[in-house]
């Protein structure tokens, strides 16, 4: 009786080690040598070689840190952190597709959402935040009042299309990105009329 109270003592210890198999006239020894050479990580409860502590804790547990925001992040919140929490991740516009931090897109939107592109079918200028509503309100084959009158839509046939005073989306984008480039020189050569007069 004791004999086999010895071995299932020595069962579990092997199992708490390597948690493998071992036949049992082999146990004493793969014990003292799992006890030895292996450590159990404080983390995530994984046994470890002793000499591999180390490089398992860097490559499985370490902070990072954020090359965009310069906060250190736990490992196992990394994924969030850069897909949904990090200020400095980039997005895109949705009105302009241009990326910027997620730090600066709500101002950016609030502003460019209030731009107006020509609609062809109303012949009328429409905010850009207002865009998808219009569409639907006005534009989509489930709006009745669209299709009621035939003459209304002869008659805007005929009419001839004024050209828009606005370039189409596509160059927006450029003059966006041609205006941030001339802003970003006049500030340069105003910094260094400025430092001039300094001296």
């Amino acid at each position: 009786m004791g004999l086999s109270l010895l071995i299932v003592d020595e069962i579990s210890l092997h199992i708490f080690y390597s948690q493998r198999e071992v036949p049992s006239s082999n146990i004493a020894l793969h014990s003292a040598h799992c006890a030895r050479n292996l450590q159990k990580c404080e983390h995530c409860g994984d046994m470890v070689a002793r000499k591999l502590m180390d490089e398992h804790y860097d490559e499985n547990h370490a902070p990072m840190n954020c090359s965009l925001c310069k906060h250190t992040v736990e490992r196992e919140l990394w994924d969030l952190h850069t897909g949904i929490q990090c200020p400095q991740r980039m997005l895109a516009c949705q009105y302009c597709q241009f990326e910027l931090p997620a730090v600066d897109l709500f101002e950016h939107q609030d502003l460019c959402g209030n731009r107006t592109e020509y609609c062809q079918s109303c012949r009328k200028y429409i905010r850009l935040r207002e865009w998808i509503g219009h569409e639907l309100q006005f534009h989509t084959i489930l709006n009745a009042a669209s299709e009621l009158s035939s003459d209304r839509t002869r008659a805007a046939a005929e009419q001839p299309v004024p050209k828009p005073a606005r370039p189409a989306t596509g160059s927006l984008h450029k003059q966006l990105l041609l205006t941030v480039a001339v802003t970003g020189v006049a500030v340069l050569i105003g910094s260094i009329l400025y430092q001039g007069k300094g001296k």
